[in-house]
């Protein structure tokens, strides 16, 4: 098992729309393409607000095809036009990072 944590800076102007496209409809779609969110946070930091969340995945082959998946699902693509033509830019920057657990982990076994 890896995980997967990506933080997304978002405009502050946006933080609100951000969170409630990710609520009403990228978690919603991710989960349908084999994503396992564990958790999800916000932080406020100086300057523009961040949103933090957790995946979990079997393998990087696992989660590769599924990011695949997502990213090329209509559906997706459709909330993404519509939502960036209310609101303008939803995402700053995206920092992903791919955790793999050390022979020591406690995560060791946990999606077995």
């Amino acid at each position: 098992m890896i995980n997967q944590l990506r933080i997304y800076t978002v405009p502050t102007d946006n933080r609100q729309p951000f969170l409630a496209r990710f609520r009403d409809h990228a978690a919603r779609i991710m989960t349908a393409h084999g994503f396992a969110i564990q958790a999800m946070w916000t932080n406020e930091t100086e300057g523009d607000p961040r949103f933090v969340y957790l995946l979990a995945w079997r393998d990087e082959d696992h989660m590769r095809t599924c990011w695949e998946a997502f990213m090329a699902d209509p559906d997706w693509a459709r909330i993404k036009q519509e939502t960036a033509a209310e609101h303008g830019t939803f995402v700053l920057g995206i920092e992903d990072l791919t955790l793999t657990p050390t022979e020591f982990s406690t995560a060791i076994g946990a999606m077995s």
